[in-house]
């Protein structure tokens, strides 16, 4: 009964999981997680079976091709729709090919370009499901919760190799190579989606809860106040968009505000170790180091082509020593002109959010933007394929105008978008 209101766009009991609203084919989940796979990454910790590097790396950029040829299966008439997210990343490739063909970063960075071309050309290929429903939403948390799993299951298996000394009892992926802040990211960004989606009524709460409650524990066990912070801010952010349109956001935000200030209060000198993580003041207010390996990378001299273009495509490393920066690690692989098309992306991609109308997209996009934006300070990851870019690609998904709005009468909710709106795609 619930399903036959729910189609007639009538209220009913909401699915977590439920993309049949679309007219987007089950195969563009498959491509989205093959995505995801590639950008999984192969260094971080020791695994309960050893993994050899190379093996990892065939199987991520296997994914990629993948990737590629089931979206080009998909798209075989090249269909795509106009968008300057992607449009940005294109350009994002020129600066990248420029710089990496002085080799100065080895032969490497002409392979990490051709990895970022079919990482974009997939995304042109996708773009044609590009609508602004909450597909790519449902598609990007169950594949990062299907990861989260292997990490619980790693953690279950043998708690010693997920939550080793080299890390500080921090918890790794025992089973795929994943870092603490790796896992911080992929929990943060479902949770606060899942409970954006709840907020909207396009989730259950016990499904939701199935999501939400794991997660939190991940991200607790990692110890990762980017990630954390991340969640927090875009969750507030995003729930502030709703305020004046959604009861449920403001009954929402108020219990939320009530129970961070007793937190805050009883719980003060927990909370305060747990950020801390054991650190001294003085390595907690350089960033672990971080500061160090930033202030070498500005002062380090630079001929015009490379305070331009950059040293080409790398490691994400300067002296040997992870960036950790998004924005110095662009300006150092794609130089200034990288750096201004990243900065671009974000005033692009957040002026469309300001302009749209409270929504529920709109709200998803806005934490997804926000998180982005925060993580890009301690990570790096904006200039390459990797996913921050697979974040903001959604968010310019949620931010796509629907296919139909060309079409003269309005559409009943929950309705199908006709097949006759795909007219307006670009060929």
């Amino acid at each position: 009964m619930s399903e036959q209101l729910r189609r007639k766009g009538q209220p009913g009991r909401p699915d977590a999981l439920d993309t049949r609203h679309t007219g987007t084919p089950k195969a563009v989940g498959i491509v989205w997680g093959l995505l995801i796979l590639n950008t999984l990454g192969s260094a971080g910790a020791k695994t309960i079976i050893p993994l050899p590097r190379s093996l990892i790396q065939m199987v991520t950029m296997g994914a990629l091709l993948s990737a590629f040829t089931l979206a080009l299966a998909l798209n075989l008439r090249l269909r795509i729709r106009a968008s300057a997210y992607v449009l940005l990343l294109t350009l994002l490739l020129v600066p990248s090919v420029i710089s990496s063909m002085y080799l100065e970063s080895g032969f490497g960075a002409l392979f990490r370009c051709t990895r970022l071309a079919l990482f974009v050309g997939t995304l042109w290929l996708l773009s044609r499901w590009w609508e602004g429903s909450l597909t790519f939403v449902r598609h990007h948390i169950r594949m990062y919760f299907a990861v989260l799993g292997s990490v619980a299951a790693g953690a279950v298996i043998s708690p010693g190799a997920a939550m080793p000394e080299l890390y500080g009892g921090r918890l790794v992926g025992a089973l795929w190579p994943l870092t603490p802040p790796q896992i911080g990211q992929y929990a943060a960004v479902i949770i606060g989606l899942t409970a954006l989606l709840v907020l909207g009524r396009r989730a259950d709460r016990a499904s939701a809860a199935v999501i939400i409650v794991p997660s939190l524990v991940l991200l607790a066990l990692t110890h990762t106040r980017t990630a954390t912070l991340g969640l927090l801010i875009g969750l507030a952010l995003a729930i502030g968009s709703l305020l004046l349109t959604s009861a449920a956001a403001r009954r929402f935000f108020a219990w939320a505000v009530v129970c961070a200030t007793v937190a805050a209060v009883a719980f003060s000198s927990a909370l305060q170790a747990w950020f801390l993580r054991g650190q001294s003041q003085e390595n907690f207010s350089n960033l672990t180091g971080r500061a160090k390996v930033w202030d070498a990378l500005l002062a380090a001299p630079r001929t015009v082509s490379e305070q331009l273009f950059g040293v080409g495509l790398g490691d994400k490393s300067f002296g040997g020593l992870p960036i950790d920066n998004s924005w110095l690690a662009v300006y150092h692989e794609q130089g200034l002109t990288g750096t201004v098309t990243v900065a671009t992306i974000f005033i692009v991609l957040g002026g469309v959010a300001l302009l749209r109308p409270p929504s529920l997209p709109r709200a998803c996009a806005i934490f997804l933007i926000t998180y982005c934006a925060i993580a890009s300070y301690t990570e790096a990851g904006l200039g390459d394929a990797s996913p921050y870019l697979l974040h903001l690609a959604v968010a310019a998904s949620l931010l796509a105008a629907p296919a139909a709005t060309t079409l003269s009468t309005p559409m009943a909710p929950g309705r199908r978008l006709p097949r006759l709106a795909r007219g307006s795609e670009v060929t």
